[in-house]
């Protein structure tokens, strides 16, 4: 009896556990049906560094259009239902741990930024966040006599700022389409 009631709860959780409500995270979308072509043009870059304004608008565009076919993603307003805009407003990099000789061994990148989100058609601000921080950690390298390398943080700064501008497009998109 006991192995008949054991198959029976399976059976009903299994038929119960697909109209339980449960998606994948980061796949829903709350946007209005009525957008289909949104608009990311390049980023407005307030900072000192060049081109970063490039990679973190391929980063937002790449996490867009790995949404689905759902949404096509273009460079330029003409035709789009929507459009994401933003201006990375400052980039900071400090130093957060040390050697024995007190030289900096790892040191943390701070990216602030402003990101809008607008209804083409009626100018409707669906989503916007004035003062989005991103921060990422990485090590120093060090050279046999644990003195760091300053060559290093220019090499370093790259696969850093990759990694920061992959979760940094990941959440503006997230945010977007779930309505956080």
């Amino acid at each position: 009896m006991s192995a008949r009631l054991r198959a029976t709860l399976v059976l009903l959780a299994a038929l119960a556990g697909p109209g339980c409500g449960y998606s994948l995270a980061g796949r829903g979308s709350f946007l209005p049906a009525s957008i289909r072509v949104v608009a990311i043009p390049t980023l407005e870059n307030r900072t000192t560094i060049p081109r970063v304004e490039q990679l973190l608008t391929d980063k937002v565009r790449t996490e867009f259009i790995g949404r689905g076919n759902k949404y096509e993603v273009v460079p330029t307003t003409a035709g789009a239902d929507a459009i994401l805009s933003g201006a990375i407003l400052s980039i900071i990099i400090q130093p957060v741990g040390f050697t024995d000789q007190q030289l900096a061994s790892r040191q943390l990148f701070t990216v602030t930024m402003r990101v809008q989100f607008t209804d083409a058609r009626t100018n409707e601000v669906l989503w916007s966040n004035e003062a989005l921080t991103f921060r990422e950690e990485y090590e120093m390298q060090t050279k046999g006599n644990s003195n760091v390398d300053s060559t290093v943080l220019l090499e370093q700064e790259g696969p850093a700022f990759e990694r920061l501008s992959i979760d940094l497009a990941r959440s503006v998109v997230s945010a977007i389409l779930e309505a956080f």
